[in-house]
């Protein structure tokens, strides 16, 4: 069975809930600057894979899910 929908991804769900812990770890950091980058980071994680999986083919959706791993 495909997946029809990036919401199903594991690696989503997961990447989803890693943005929630990292927006209650730093929400009450003074460092705002530092607070909004690394909270930027976390949701583009999935935010890429949602991205990718919206691409045409699996050689986009591959480099959409390199890029949510290496370049955050």
């Amino acid at each position: 069975m495909a997946i029809q929908k990036f919401e199903d991804i594991i690696a989503w769900q997961k990447a989803q809930d890693f943005a929630v812990e990292i927006y209650a770890a730093f929400e009450t950091s003074k460092d705002h600057g530092f607070k909004h980058q690394i909270c930027h980071a976390a949701v583009s994680i999935s935010n890429n894979i949602a991205e990718g999986f919206d691409r045409i083919s699996d050689a986009d959706f591959a480099r959409f899910l390199f890029i949510s791993i290496f370049l955050q």
